[in-house]
């Protein structure tokens, strides 16, 4: 058996015991793919795994970089009270719209809306709206700019809140440190900055599964 075989067995294992699925996520996922979007969205173990993290937070508020086509944005916003917050940015208006339809069959437009365009455009119109601080914030956008994305977090968050910064491992090219490639500037760039900011603490764990070898970085915002 390959190793990533193996990977996809185990992930199929935790997921039927721990994170199962229903109508509303299958569906998902199946409208995902029938619009064509990229499968690359969160796995259901990491889905369950971003929902736990909210509800351990107790978050009311959540901003989510990086929508596609919903499917994580439905684990997120199901562990929020029913007048909590979820605000999702999406660059490509068609994954947005998906995601919109997605999160309507879920039950949950009322709580989390879809706001289209580049992330660096939406942010500062967010923070002129002068929100409440987000409890979390997951990072799963161009990778390119993901230092930018982190340095906006800091300033729509509150201490005590967390910053989830996925796919920062890139199949372990991370460690390239000579590397031209927009994504492996802007990941290391990003983990340097939660390493260096005096106002988070962070660390960052390689994983495997079914979406093969990445990892992501969490980071606490402090006082």
């Amino acid at each position: 058996m390959s190793d990533s075989q193996l990977w996809d067995d185990v992930d199929a294992y935790f997921t039927s015991h721990l994170a199962p699925d229903d109508e509303a996520l299958r569906a998902a996922l199946r409208e995902n793919d029938a619009a064509g979007l990229p499968d690359i969205a969160v796995t259901a173990a990491q889905g369950k795994f971003l929902q736990l993290l909210a509800q351990v937070q107790g978050a009311r508020q959540i901003l989510e970089i990086g929508t596609l086509g919903g499917y994580s944005t439905i684990w997120l916003a199901r562990a929020l009270p029913e007048d909590g917050r979820l605000v999702s940015l999406e660059y490509n208006a068609k994954h947005a719209e998906v995601a919109v339809r997605n999160i309507a069959r879920a039950g949950l437009d009322r709580i989390a809306e879809v706001r289209v365009g580049p992330a660096l455009e939406s942010l500062p119109k967010l923070a002129d709206e002068n929100p409440a601080p987000f409890d979390l914030v997951f990072i799963d956008a161009d990778k390119a700019n993901n230092p930018h994305y982190v340095e906006w977090a800091l300033r729509l968050t509150r201490t005590g809140s967390l910053i989830v910064v996925d796919n920062v491992v890139r199949g372990g090219r991370v460690l390239d440190e000579g590397s031209t490639e927009p994504d492996i500037v802007g990941t290391r760039a990003a983990i340097e900055l939660i390493a260096s900011h005096p106002r988070l603490s962070g660390t960052a764990i390689q994983t495997v599964g079914s979406k093969g070898y990445d990892g992501f970085a969490l980071a606490r915002v402090l006082a």
